[in-house]
């Protein structure tokens, strides 16, 4: 587990759109990882009125409303949330691998930065730990997108 997140650039977020959708799926874990994205972005500066959030029913559904997102709202920035832990099966893996590579490919088909924060887990003591205890991955997921949106703002035509 990497423990060395980059140190934050300093980005005013007063402009900026940031959308997040978040999976239904492990609804506990994923509200936490909410409410840090939420506070994250804004101690960035976004405002309430530059925040969207929109919930599906699991992680396998991200990366279709995060194109319809891009397509429809087109902001700055996409947070996918959610959450998967090891279970008997390999499906897990399939279900996170498969998102990943979805987010990506929305992020580079829309042109629009997509975060993935989708933790993944071996079992509940480690999700727990990244969505309720010390490891504050939903600040580094905000933190990204304030600064990936930026960026996009500086470079997109």
């Amino acid at each position: 587990m990497s423990l060395e997140s980059p140190k934050p650039e300093s980005v005013d977020g007063a402009p900026l759109r940031v959308a997040v959708v978040a999976a239904r799926y492990n609804e506990r874990l994923v509200e936490a990882l909410m409410r840090q994205v939420s506070a994250a972005l804004r101690s960035a500066g976004v405002a309430e009125t530059n925040l969207t959030l929109d919930r599906v029913p699991g992680s396998n559904e991200l990366p279709v409303a995060a194109r319809l997102i891009a397509e429809r709202r087109k902001p700055d920035a996409i947070v996918a949330l959610g959450v998967i832990v090891r279970g008997d099966t390999i499906h897990y893996e399939l279900i996170a691998n498969a998102s990943a590579d979805a987010l990506q490919r929305v992020a580079l088909d829309a042109r629009i930065p997509v975060i993935n924060g989708i933790v993944v887990a071996e079992n509940q003591a480690q999700a727990e730990a990244r969505c309720l205890g010390e490891i504050d991955r939903g600040m580094e997921f905000a933190r990204a997108a304030v600064e990936m949106a930026a960026l996009r703002r500086r470079l997109a035509p």
